[in-house]
């Protein structure tokens, strides 16, 4: 797991100086994040020493309440400083209520009812028997009764000695001579992650034969649940399906209330991405506060004029394909693979490319599809997710079902011959087209009886989209249909 940690961490530390050169503001370091869309990240934020000669004891609360101890590293990012750590210590045992009421177990505290009538506060004694867990309740003794609920807001002393405010990472170092350098740490921390979606919007529909243009936006939603408020950060996102060992006890944030916060206008630098490895790296180009239990979004692409074109695919058979995986492999059952829907699919399909005002890699995400009717409003009419999607590769976006455009299909011939090893079927698939103007559809079709097929008879041409699956490319006119038939032959 170490090597696996340090090899994340070098790459981390390869793509960004920008922890050690920025300055300290307000006396914490800021912090540059490199995000992953596996719930975790890599922090990286600088620790001033100031050491003496012989051992010396540092500590930093600028860390998360999910930090994997054993991926941290902290040198001195220009290797001129000779120190060693001894000794590191990660404690992310931060107070709250829960664990104030289990140190006071036994004991009496005051506990603040609220506003009486006169004015002032209602404040009451209470003994806390008994803490309460996450399956009891605490139990109270107050005016002489047991409750099992706290008779009001409890008030624990103002002391806080040996109670852990924040997370804390204390070293123990040995330096050969006193120094003074701002040594870089870098971490990974589990709970915070971030997707892309994206937005299509559509002018209203005129002809849904030719290509149209279209306005795409792209989002990054990042989510913060590490437990820790990130007041100026600089962030990077790694989108790719890095390898991962998953915690086998991970940690939970204390708050994991999600709020969505406001999507941020900003007219600064645009997002830049870049080949990273065998990823691709987005960089915010800016600081972003991130607090604990927040959503923000950030936009990262526009593009105009770009270019759709609308598909409708008719898959009529109903029995989910079923691909050979033995030699001999044959169903001579005549019913087999007959069933019929008559639902015809609509995707848009969009490419990637500087030719059509897009040509960034695309992370992988949601995709929204809007259209604007007569009167100018956008109407949603589907979504789905996509892929990474690289430089001149294709995004398609289910649409739904076209209501004015149907399908049939039905088998017209069935004959077996065991003997011989063989299998003819005939189909007639009929597609049906209510709509005013011609539309294009592509009839697919999915040779699952036999080892081996052959189409020995068919009405138009198609072409084969694997070794399994066929596609005949028909017009049908408007307010008409169009049909067609083959035949094929299965042997085995």
């Amino acid at each position: 797991m170490r090597k696996l940690h340090s090899a994340i961490l070098l790459s981390a530390l390869a793509i960004s100086a920008t922890a050690t050169s920025l300055a300290q503001q307000g006396g914490a370091s800021p912090v540059a994040l490199t995000i992953y869309n596996q719930d975790f990240a890599v922090a990286r934020t600088t620790v001033d020493l100031d050491l003496k000669a012989g051992l010396n004891e540092i500590t930093t609360t600028n860390v998360t309440s999910q930090l994997e101890p054993d991926s941290v590293v902290l040198r001195d990012p220009a290797g001129k400083s000779p120190f060693k750590i001894t000794e590191q210590n990660y404690d992310a045992g931060v107070i709250d209520q829960n664990s104030l009421l289990q140190k006071f177990e036994g004991k009496t505290i005051q506990f603040d009812r609220g506003q009486a009538a006169d004015g002032k506060r209602f404040i009451v004694d209470g003994k806390i028997i008994r803490a309460g867990a996450t399956y009891q309740q605490p139990l109270i003794e107050s005016d002489g009764v047991m409750e099992f609920s706290m008779p009001g807001a409890p008030m624990f002393p103002a002391s806080t000695d040996g109670l852990l405010l924040k997370p804390t990472l204390r070293w123990q170092i040995e330096a050969s001579k006193p120094a003074h350098l701002a040594a870089e740490l870098a971490y990974i921390t589990h709970g915070m992650s971030w997707q892309a979606t994206y937005n299509v919007v559509a002018p209203e529909a005129k002809d849904v034969t030719s290509p149209e243009h279209v306005d795409l936006f792209g989002w990054v939603t990042m989510q913060n649940n590490s437990g820790t408020d990130f007041s100026e950060a600089r962030i990077k996102l790694m989108a790719g399906d890095v390898a991962k060992i998953q915690n086998m006890s991970p940690r939970y944030s204390m708050n994991q209330t999600v709020t969505i916060a406001d999507a941020s206008a900003y007219a600064g630098p645009s997002v830049t991405q870049q080949v990273f490895d065998d990823f691709h790296l987005y960089d915010l180009n800016r600081t972003v506060s991130l607090a604990n239990g927040e959503t923000k979004q950030v936009e990262f692409l526009e593009a105009s004029d770009v270019t759709m074109a609308r598909v409708y695919q008719y898959d009529g058979a109903t029995q989910q394909p079923n691909y050979n995986t033995y030699a001999g492999y044959h169903n001579d059952q005549p019913s087999f693979g007959t069933g019929s829907n008559t639902k015809v699919n609509v995707r848009a399909e969009i490419k990637n490319s500087t030719a059509n005002h897009l040509g960034m890699p695309l992370p992988a995400g949601r995709i929204r599809l809007y259209r604007r009717d007569t009167s100018g409003q956008m109407e949603f009419i589907g979504e789905g997710t996509i892929n990474h999607t690289p430089t001149d590769e294709t995004v398609k976006v289910p649409v739904g079902s076209a209501f004015d455009v149907t399908g049939e299909r039905k088998q017209t011939d069935f004959h077996t011959n065991q003997g011989g090893h063989t299998t003819d079927e005939t189909f007639e698939i009929t597609v049906k087209n209510q709509k005013t103007t011609p539309i294009n559809v592509a009839v697919v079709e999915h040779m699952n009886r036999a080892e081996n097929w052959q189409i020995t008879e068919q009405s138009t041409s198609f072409t084969k989209r694997d070794s399994v699956t066929i596609e005949f490319p028909i017009t049908v006119p408007p307010a008409g249909q169009t049909k067609v038939t083959y035949s094929v032959r299965y042997t085995w």
